[in-house]
């Protein structure tokens, strides 16, 4: 899972010291097996061997955004497409996410951020846990389109969170769209509903990192199996988008619409079958497949029907896939 730098850091210290890391608040066990610290930011397991990268992407300057951005604009001026910018993305304490409204939201709905389940502050859901209207203060940095902070907004629940199928987190602000709009200029992204399309030019922005990858959807997986977790139907990048840990909970925007059709999530690291950070890719046969550094994203076009008037969530709403409780 693309999780956070202080894990990868936690994992370094571990390394080197050879013992396990002090942590400011106790530890619990995640279903993976991996220490989980109480505090988000220390939360999920390491990517040891991005940490020389990850320390790097700490010391990223204004200026290296605002080159990625021109970068991408080029790119996307050159393909006939509209570069995916950083507003409306969201910075977590421990994961990248967006702010995000359905077809049919109305400006005076509560906004909503969406993130991965993975990056829940209470740690990760079990196999078959789902999590709906639990109370949340989380807080989360707004960005603007050069990838500057402009507002911290907060939560006040966690609508809908889950790892069983998909990986996903909904959260309730305390304000909406039209105030965001308003005082920061900001509009949300908005979520598509219909099922993506193999070889459509997607970017990922990853507002922990203030980076964004592009590349193409490459496939669909029936079934991604990663540790004691199962998600159907997941996003395969092409090899371009090599997403690093902090990534997890990004947009998935489609460079055409300007609109999210998935929520990034994982990647194989180590080449391993089927392990926490190995994701492998299994067909309808059964058939096991392993895909060293490719990263995958989980599909969220089945979200939307699952919300009805105001934003309210309705898991039992016609056309509603969501698991359920």
């Amino acid at each position: 899972m693309n999780k956070p730098l202080l894990a990868a850091l936690a994992a370094l210290a571990v390394a080197g010291a050879g013992a396990a890391p002090a942590v400011a608040a106790p530890a619990a066990h995640s279903a993976a097996g991996h220490a989980t610290a109480a505090h988000p930011a220390a939360a999920g397991p390491a990517r040891a061997s991005l940490v020389d990268s990850l320390l790097a992407g700490t010391a990223r300057t204004a200026k290296a955004v605002a080159a990625d951005a021109a970068r991408a604009a080029k790119e996307a001026k050159a393909a006939g497409t509209k570069a995916a910018t950083f507003a409306g993305t969201v910075a977590l304490s421990n994961c990248s996410g967006s702010v995000v409204r359905f077809p049919k939201s109305a400006d005076t709905d509560p906004a909503l951020v969406l993130t991965n389940g993975h990056c829940l502050e209470t740690g990760f859901p079990e196999p078959g846990e789902v999590v709906t209207g639990q109370s949340s203060s989380r807080t989360f940095g707004l960005l603007n389109s050069a990838g500057t902070k402009v507002a911290t907004l907060r939560a006040d629940q966690v609508v809908y969170s889950t790892m069983t199928d998909t990986d996903v987190t909904l959260y309730r602000l305390t304000t909406t769209y039209a105030k965001i709009k308003s005082a920061y200029g900001i509009s949300p992204l908005t979520l598509n509903d219909s099922h993506p399309v193999a070889g459509t030019a997607i970017t990922v922005v990853s507002g922990y990192w203030k980076r964004t990858y592009s590349c193409s959807i490459d496939g669909f997986v029936y079934r991604l199996k990663e540790g004691d977790w199962t998600w159907k139907d997941s996003v395969r990048y092409t090899s371009a988008c090599d997403t690093i840990g902090g990534t997890s909970g990004s947009p998935v925007i489609d460079t055409a619409t300007g609109k999210v059709v998935a929520v990034n999530n994982t990647g194989n690291e180590d080449g391993e079958r089927c392990t926490v950070n190995n994701p492998c890719e299994v067909d309808q046969s059964g058939n096991v497949t392993v895909r060293q550094g490719i990263n995958y994203a989980e599909e969220t076009y089945q979200i939307p029907a699952c919300f009805t008037t105001g934003n309210r969530l309705d898991l039992n709403a016609a056309g509603c896939t969501l698991p359920k409780p």
